[in-house]
């Protein structure tokens, strides 16, 4: 189950793209789920473990993949950590919800602001209040008090 933590948490990694910078694995970028998030969220080809075509910037060193790719490349490989998930569009939210479905544990995400998760049916377990919401509706309803103009 995907669970969100809204606000400041001391324990998520912050800087994402710093973090995947400095930790990625070559494998990380070379398996089929993974080229199927750069090749949706970035709309560019994996050309190998250093290299993707990109529609935009054309051939670019991974490094150069957008925040919110490498966020997703995080949830995917790093499950035990938690990841500032607001570097990410709304365009990630599908993804996170596929990686916490194939992931056979509790994913957990930090949020500061309210991410869209479309108009389907989900299982989101909010931290801050232990609620369980199963749609944009609830949550919505459910986390606006988490979120401070300051996050």
């Amino acid at each position: 189950m995907l669970q969100i933590i809204y606000g400041n948490m001391p324990d998520a990694i912050y800087n994402t793209s710093v973090y995947f910078n400095n930790s990625y694995l070559n494998s990380w970028i070379t398996n089929p789920f993974s080229k199927e998030i750069i090749k949706k969220i970035d709309k560019a080809e994996v050309l190998g473990p250093q290299a993707v075509d990109s529609k935009a910037l054309g051939v670019i060193p991974v490094t150069q993949i957008s925040g919110g790719t490498k966020t997703l490349l995080l949830i995917l490989n790093e499950p035990d950590k938690i990841f500032n998930a607001s570097t990410c569009g709304n365009n990630c939210a599908k993804f996170i919800l596929k990686i916490a479905d194939l992931n056979k544990k509790d994913i957990t995400i930090n949020l500061h602001h309210l991410m869209d998760f479309g108009n389907g049916t989900f299982e989101i377990k909010i931290l801050n209040s232990g609620v369980v919401v199963h749609n944009m509706k609830e949550l919505v309803l459910n986390s606006l008090d988490f979120i401070t103009p300051e996050d």
